[in-house]
């Protein structure tokens, strides 16, 4: 996490290899989401036409066409009765039984999220994918990989670019991966300042 930083220059000639990129998918595969119901999706892109036009839509920002991999976390739209259930019955297929408490566990979710409305859904599902996110930022460190997170874009915009609400999708965040242009990013060699511990963490003994 010392080593990483919100790149602002990447290197457009160099690509993350396969091997790395499936490693930091697999950390946001395994996020932990509330309810294990892991109600976003990831989309990744690589196309260079594709990523050419993403670009107006994200404040013209430099890294969506020097990344070499755009991460784009799309939440669900919305908390339905079909996707609820299809996580619970999923868990129960792939732990081969169904318990009481769990079954219970499934009504009061089933009786709680969907009559809550469709915004309300979306914001919560969107908290999940920043999870996800986290788990990306810190999997790439580890492959020495470099990343940005970046929430200023045209959500509407790039839902739109990628076909998401047909999918019952809209865009929380994206991330870009790639690596530094160390020549050209004014930010690669400046100090990462934080609030020291004593100022940030609080224990409550």
């Amino acid at each position: 996490m010392n080593w990483r930083y919100a790149t602002k220059k990447m290197d457009p000639s160099k690509i993350v290899t396969q091997e790395k990129l499936e490693r930091i998918l697999e950390a946001v595969r395994l996020a932990p989401t509330s309810s294990g119901l892991q109600p976003y999706e990831l989309i990744v892109v690589s196309n260079r036409e594709l990523l050419a036009r993403i670009q107006p839509v994200a404040f013209n920002q430099g890294q969506i066409i020097e990344c070499s991999h755009l991460l784009v976390f799309a939440a669900w739209d919305n908390y339905t009765p079909e996707r609820i259930n299809s996580m619970f019955d999923l868990t129960n297929q792939e732990r081969g039984f169904t318990s009481e408490g769990w079954e219970n566990y499934r009504k009061m979710l089933l009786s709680t999220y969907p009559p809550r409305g469709p915004e309300l859904n979306f914001q919560h599902a969107a908290r999940q994918a920043y999870i996800g996110m986290t788990a990306g930022l810190i999997a790439a460190a580890c492959e020495e990989v470099d990343s940005t997170p970046m929430e200023g874009f045209d959500s509407a915009a790039l839902d739109k670019l990628l076909g998401l609400g047909e999918k019952g999708l809209r865009s929380a965040v994206i991330m870009t991966l790639g690596y530094r242009d160390t020549a050209n990013d004014w930010l690669v060699n400046l100090k990462k300042v934080r609030r020291a511990r004593s100022d940030f963490v609080r224990e409550i003994p």
